[in-house]
């Protein structure tokens, strides 16, 4: 015996598998955001250690330009701020996924369960 799965069923699964792959994007930029983040918070420390007087080079594109210390020090937590307000804000977008995908597994399990069990009491 083969049973069809109904449209609306199909669709809940369509979108189920869409949540899940935005899920899965997000938690990639996640992973890419905090480890430049990482990056930036060891270079800021390691700054810290210099000496006021200490040359200092920062990248710009493919090139190497010399600075002053305290004005890559602002660049850098400027950029670690920014980077931290993304995190924050990827976090509360993965919350929201997860949430929509419970909601349309408790969906599809109703549907599931309700037209197995013709939804009599």
């Amino acid at each position: 015996m083969t049973t069809e799965i109904p449209p609306q069923v199909q669709h809940q699964l369509a979108q189920l598998q869409q949540v899940q792959q935005q899920a899965q994007a997000l938690a990639s930029q996640k992973a890419q955001v905090t480890s430049a983040l990482n990056e930036t918070e060891m270079a800021l420390e390691e700054l810290s250690k210099l000496e006021d007087d200490a040359v200092i080079y920062k990248n710009v594109g493919q090139l190497l330009i010399k600075g002053e210390r305290e004005s890559v020090a602002t660049e850098l937590t400027e950029k670690k701020d920014t980077m931290e307000l993304r995190v924050r804000t990827l976090e509360k977008q993965e919350e929201r996924i997860q949430k929509r995908f419970q909601q349309l597994q408790e969906q599809l399990r109703s549907a599931i369960g309700g037209g197995a069990g013709g939804g009599m009491a």
